[in-house]
C-alpha cells in the first residue's frame, strides 16, 4: 500500500517536469523565431538610418576616394613579396595565376556590386546583406568569422609595420641600434609572450586619426594609396629595361597545376576589395559610386600584380628569384638599390593604408550591430560632432594593440582568410535569393519557408559542398574522377537553379550571369577554402558554435532587425534616375 506522502512528491516532480519540458520547449521556440528574423530592406532612394545621436555618419566620400580605399585595402607589402614567391613554383606563369586569381575576385565583386548598388546606404556590407536575404543568426556567423579574420589581421599586419618602420628608423644614427622588443619583437616565457612597443603605439595613432573624421582618415589614406601606386609603377618602368625574355622560357616550368595551385595562393592579394562596400553610409552617391569603386579598385589591382609578376620573373631566372624579398634582391642584383629603397618606403606606404582600412571597416562593421542589438549599445553610438563610432573605434584599437604587442600573432596566418571566403560565398548567395525575393516581394516572409525557396537554397549548399569537396580531392591529389563527379552535381544543382527558379533584374546595378555567375563563385570560394590549412576549418566550426552560443543567450533578447527606434535620421541618397 502506497502512502500519500509518497504520491506527493512524485506529483510533484511530474508536474516539475512538464513545466521545465515546457520551458525548454518555450526557450527552443523563441530561439527559432529569432534565428529566423529578418532585416527590412527599404529602397535605395528611401534610406532611413535609425541612431542614438542628431546626427549620424557623414557623406564625405567620392568615387576616387572609394577606389583609393579599395585599393588601400587590397595592396599591402605583399605585392613585394608574394610575387616572388609564388613564382619559385609557377614559374612565369606566375602572371597566369594572377589573371585567374583576379578573375576569380572579379565574380566576387559583381555580386557585391550589385548589392551595394540596391541596399540602403548604410554600414553592414555582408552581414547586412546576409541579414536581409537570410536570417539574423547567419549573418551573426558571417560578421564573426569576418571580425576574427581582422582583428588578427590588423595585429599582424602592425606588427610587420612596425619592423619595417624601425628598419628605416635605423637608417639614421639616432636611433641605430633598436632594441628587438621595440619593432620587431622579442619573445618572452618561451615564446608565449612576444613583446613589440611600436605595433601598439602605431595602431594609437591611425586610430586618434580614424576618430578625428572620415574625411581626414580619407586624405591619411590617399596620399599613402597614391604613394604606394607611384613606387609601384616606378617599379615596374625601372624594371622592365631590366627585363631579358629569355628568363619567360619555360613559361610553366612545373605544369598547369603549379599555376592553378599559384592562383589558390595569390586569391588573397586581391581581399581588400568589399571595404568599400563597409563605406556606404559615408558615401556621397552610394547607389553609382559604390559599384564603380568595388570594381575600378579591383581592376587597378590586377593591373598593377600582373606588371609586377611580369618584371621579376623577365629580370631574373623563376629559380633564382629569393625568398624573403625577392623584388627587392632583384633590383640588388642588378645594382639598382635606389630601388630597393623605394620598395621599403612602398611596403610602409602598403601596409599603412591596409592597417588604416582594416581598422576603419572593423568599426564600421561594429557600428551596424550595435545599432541592430547584436551587440551592447555603446557600439552603436556616434559622436555628435566628429561623426565617427568612437566608442568602436578606440575598441578595435584595444583588441589590435593587445594583440599586436604582447603576442606574435604571424603565427595564426594559417587560420586566416575563412572570413573573406566566406563573407564572399554568403554575398553571392545573397544576389541569387534576392532576386528570387523581388519576384514574390509581397509574400516574402511567407515564401521563404515554402519549397522553392527551399529548394533553391539546397542547391546552393550543394553547390558549396561540391566545391569543398573538389577543392579537398585536388589538395590531397585525390581521384579525378571523384573531381568530375562533384563538378557535375554542381553543374546540375546550377541547372536547378537556372529552370526551377524566376528571377527578376534589380534597379541599379545587375550582376550579370544571375544566378550562374554567383553560383560558380561559391564554387571557386570554397574550393579555396578547402586549400586553408586544417586548423582553419577547425576555427570556422569552433568560433561558429561559440558565436551560436553569444546568440542565445544575448544577441536574441536584444537583437533589433529593424534598427535602434530612438532617433531616425534620414539620408538623401544617390538619384533615383538609372546610372547603369
Amino acid at each position: 500500500m502506497i502512502e500519500l506522502h509518497q504520491i506527493r512528491p512524485r506529483i510533484r516532480s511530474s508536474m516539475g517536469g512538464q513545466r521545465n519540458g515546457a520551458a525548454s520547449s518555450s526557450w527552443l521556440s523563441q530561439f527559432w523565431f529569432s534565428a529566423r528574423r529578418t532585416k527590412p530592406l527599404n529602397p535605395p532612394h528611401n534610406t532611413t538610418v535609425a541612431i542614438n545621436h542628431p546626427d549620424g555618419l557623414t557623406r564625405r566620400l567620392g568615387l576616387f576616394d572609394l577606389i583609393l580605399i579599395g585599393v588601400g585595402a587590397s595592396i599591402g607589402a605583399g605585392i613585394f613579396v608574394v610575387t616572388g614567391t609564388v613564382a619559385r613554383d609557377a614559374g612565369p606563369g606566375v602572371t597566369i595565376s594572377f589573371i585567374l586569381a583576379g578573375l576569380s575576385c572579379i565574380l566576387n565583386a559583381l555580386c557585391y556590386a550589385e548589392l551595394a548598388s540596391r541596399f540602403p546606404a548604410v554600414v553592414g556590407g555582408a552581414y547586412l546583406y546576409t541579414y536581409s536575404a537570410f536570417n539574423e543568426i547567419t549573418a551573426f556567423l558571417v560578421f564573426a568569422q569576418l571580425m576574427l579574420d581582422y582583428h588578427i589581421g590588423a595585429a599582424s599586419i602592425a606588427r610587420s609595420l612596425a619592423s619595417y618602420v624601425a628598419t628605416l628608423l635605423e637608417l639614421s644614427p639616432v636611433f641605430r641600434g633598436l632594441p628587438s622588443w621595440f619593432g620587431t619583437g622579442e619573445e618572452f616565457f618561451g615564446g608565449t609572450v612576444s613583446v613589440n612597443v611600436l605595433a601598439p603605439v602605431l595602431l594609437a595613432l591611425l586610430s586618434v586619426i580614424l576618430c578625428r573624421g572620415v574625411g581626414e582618415s580619407s586624405v591619411l589614406n590617399s596620399v599613402m594609396t597614391i604613394t604606394k601606386i607611384v613606387i609601384v609603377i616606378i617599379v615596374i618602368f625601372v624594371g622592365a629595361f631590366e627585363v631579358d625574355v629569355a628568363n619567360w622560357t619555360p613559361f610553366a616550368p612545373n605544369g598547369i597545376k603549379a599555376i592553378f595551385t599559384g592562383a589558390t595562393v595569390v586569391f588573397f592579394a586581391y581581399v581588400g576589395f568589399d571595404a568599400v562596400a563597409n563605406s556606404a553610409e559615408e558615401s556621397k552617391r552610394p547607389q553609382r559610386d559604390l559599384p564603380l569603386g568595388i570594381i575600378g579598385s579591383l581592376f587597378i589591382c590586377i593591373v598593377l600584380y600582373i606588371g609586377v609578376c611580369l618584371v621579376i620573373t623577365g629580370m631574373v631566372p623563376y629559380n633564382l628569384i629569393g625568398e624573403d624579398a625577392p623584388l627587392a634582391e632583384a633590383f640588388r642584383s642588378k645594382g639598382l638599390k635606389f630601388v630597393t629603397f623605394l620598395i621599403t618606403i612602398g611596403a610602409v606606404a602598403g601596409l599603412t593604408t591596409t592597417l588604416l582600412v582594416g581598422l576603419y571597416v572593423q568599426s564600421r562593421l561594429y557600428l551596424g550591430l550595435g545599432r541592430d542589438g547584436l551587440l551592447p549599445a555603446v557600439f552603436g553610438k556616434v559622436h555628435p560632432t566628429r561623426h565617427t563610432p568612437i566608442h568602436s573605434q578606440v575598441w578595435v584599437g584595444i583588441v589590435a594593440g593587445v594583440l599586436s604587442g604582447l603576442f606574435n600573432v604571424s603565427v595564426l596566418s594559417h587560420i586566416l582568410s575563412v572570413g573573406s571566403l566566406t563573407g564572399y560565398s554568403v554575398v553571392s548567395a545573397c544576389v541569387v535569393t534576392l532576386r528570387w525575393n523581388d519576384r514574390h516581394a509581397d509574400d516574402r516572409v511567407l515564401s521563404r519557408w515554402t519549397s522553392p525557396w527551399q529548394e533553391g537554397v539546397i542547391c546552393l549548399i550543394v553547390v558549396a559542398c561540391c566545391g569543398f569537396a573538389t577543392g579537398v580531392s585536388y589538395r590531397y591529389d585525390g581521384s579525378f574522377i571523384f573531381m568530375i563527379v562533384a563538378a557535375v552535381i554542381a553543374i546540375l544543382s546550377i541547372s536547378a537553379l537556372c529552370f526551377r527558379q524566376s528571377y527578376r533584374d534589380p534597379p541599379g546595378f545587375s550582376c550579370p550571369g544571375v544566378p550562374i555567375l554567383p553560383a560558380v563563385s561559391i564554387f571557386f570560394n570554397i574550393f579555396l577554402f578547402a586549400q586553408l590549412h586544417e586548423e582553419a576549418w577547425v576555427r570556422f566550426v569552433v568560433l561558429s558554435i561559440i558565436m551560436v552560443g553569444v546568440y542565445a543567450f544575448y544577441g536574441q533578447y536584444n537583437a533589433k532587425p529593424g534598427g535602434m527606434d530612438d532617433e531616425t535620421i534620414v539620408y538623401h541618397s544617390a538619384p533615383t534616375e538609372p546610372t547603369f
